[in-house]
């Protein structure tokens, strides 16, 4: 019986939490519980700006309790981020790994808001990982393309599915007409020996300027020889004298 009433608690807890969400949503995050399983929810986390996380979007899930909201959630990361491991439970002080500082009073919006905070800094802890602002930023670019991989991921969050699928689309029209573009500023024509584009004579003037260009290389080679060789005999002929 009391089982029953704990969980109840933590579902009218978790409902209550939703409602505010939606209402008064958290920047940078967005967040959702399961259909099936009120106690197990799935966030997004938006890269801020200026930061090594812009333009990424990072999957992840909170695990909570039967008896939340008067003990804390499991926390993981699933999309990689250069910040956290994936699908490991993280060891912050809004987690389960620290049930003596956790407060009852804290929300899921509260939950998400530290989450963000604590991986906009370098603090170590179990389950954080060290690495480059360039990996950072490499894997945030990938982010999107990663999610769409995650069946939870793309049923939970339908909108954000689509906006990355326009995205990828964009950056392959950007890609092609790159290299369109490329292939008429190069005079369009692909030499099947020569593996490069342009016109017929464009190799052919090349090489010829190529030739022109060691000939008079060689010339002032040999000039400067022979002024070399006149000096040193005018040398050897004023120590005789």
């Amino acid at each position: 019986m009391s089982a029953k009433r704990v969980n109840t608690t933590a579902t009218a807890r978790l409902k209550q939490d939703y409602i505010r969400i939606v209402k008064d949503p958290v920047p940078y995050v967005s967040a959702i519980p399961l259909p099936s399983n009120i106690l197990e929810w799935h966030y997004i986390v938006h890269g801020p700006e200026n930061s090594p996380y812009e333009g990424g979007i990072f999957h992840g899930k909170l695990i909570f309790p039967r008896e939340f909201p008067f003990k804390p959630p499991s926390i993981y990361m699933i999309t990689p981020n250069g910040r956290f491991k994936c699908n490991t439970r993280l060891c912050l002080s809004i987690s389960d790994f620290h049930p003596d500082t956790w407060n009852p009073a804290w929300s899921v919006s509260t939950i998400l808001t530290g989450l963000l905070s604590f991986m906009l800094e370098r603090s170590p802890t179990l389950g954080s990982i060290e690495t480059s602002d360039y990996t950072k930023r490499q894997l945030a670019a990938q982010s999107g393309p990663f999610n769409l991989q995650n069946k939870i991921f793309c049923e939970l969050f339908p909108d954000m599915v689509e906006e990355i699928r326009k995205e990828i689309k964009k950056r392959e029209e950007e890609m092609q007409q790159s290299t369109d573009s490329s292939g008429k500023l190069t005079g369009g024509r692909l030499d099947s020996k020569t593996g490069l584009t342009g016109h017929p004579n464009t190799v052919v003037n090349g090489r010829n300027q190529g030739f022109f260009g060691s000939a008079l290389a060689n010339v002032f080679v040999i000039i400067g020889f022979a002024a070399f060789a006149y000096t040193v005999k005018y040398v050897l002929r004023s120590v005789v004298d």
